[in-house]
């Protein structure tokens, strides 16, 4: 079970939303490289970050800030980046600057030729996050729900050949109320790419829940607020998660 920090990124800043509000930002650090570093020396092996003016404006923004993570990490874990990435240029500029993933949201569902072509330019690289509410995806930075089911989106994003799905319960997104891991483990078992967990995670009774269905097909989980506010000790659950694997 991959336990997956999460760095969001805002004006420079290492920052975290509450259910995706911009107005509702709460500053945990202004060196996000630093922050790399205490993640990476915790026992991250992967990392997630968010380029939230990206997200809101159509293209990244954080450039210096992504700039500085990478050369931080280094060739040592690998690092996925996903906010207002809407083009195969942006992507391949990504994976150039030393990104091993790229997350298409909002595009993927808009434009799903575009996610056909960026998964037959870039094939292992691409992850497509779906963030849904009741079993209906969102877009716009969860502002508009759609009429699609997460399954049916998901089934047809694995045909076109993306890497993982990240599955976000919006609902859930940055309140510590805990994983919405039924549903994640029923979009697992409709595919046969893996899911990545997002949204509410509480603590480590959460990630002994999903460690319990890993089975299924669930990866690893995005560790956003909980370990920023100290409800989840990121060491203490990567280590009894690996306890758990053996």
């Amino acid at each position: 079970m991959l336990l997956i920090p999460a760095i969001d990124l805002k004006d420079g800043h290492c920052v975290r939303l509450k259910q995706g509000d911009m107005g509702q930002s709460t500053t945990f650090s202004e060196n996000p490289a630093a922050m790399t570093r205490k993640w990476m020396d915790a026992g991250a092996r992967r990392l997630h970050l968010v380029d939230l003016n990206g997200a809101f404006a159509g293209q990244p923004q954080n450039a210096a800030a992504i700039k500085a993570i990478l050369r931080e990490v280094g060739d040592h874990i690998p690092v996925q980046l996903g906010g207002g990435i809407r083009d195969l240029d942006t992507i391949e500029r990504c994976i150039d600057s030393g990104l091993r993933y790229v997350i298409i949201g909002t595009a993927a569902v808009k434009n799903p030729g575009f996610l056909k072509e960026a998964c037959s330019a870039f094939g292992g690289h691409i992850i497509v996050g779906l963030d849904a509410k009741d079993g209906k995806v969102a877009t716009d930075g969860w502002s508009k729900l759609t009429g699609h089911a997460v399954v049916d989106l998901a089934r047809k994003f694995e045909d076109y050949g993306v890497e993982s799905i990240i599955y976000t319960d919006i609902g859930r997104d940055g309140m510590l109320t805990g994983l919405n891991i039924e549903a994640t483990v029923r979009l697992a078992q409709a595919l046969s790419i893996p899911v990545i967990a997002s949204g509410g995670l509480a603590g480590l009774a959460d990630i002994e829940g999903l460690c319990a269905v890993q089975d299924e097909g669930v990866q690893g989980v995005i560790c956003g607020r909980a370990i920023y506010s100290g409800d989840l000790d990121f060491a203490a659950a990567q280590a009894r998660a690996d306890e758990w694997a053996q």
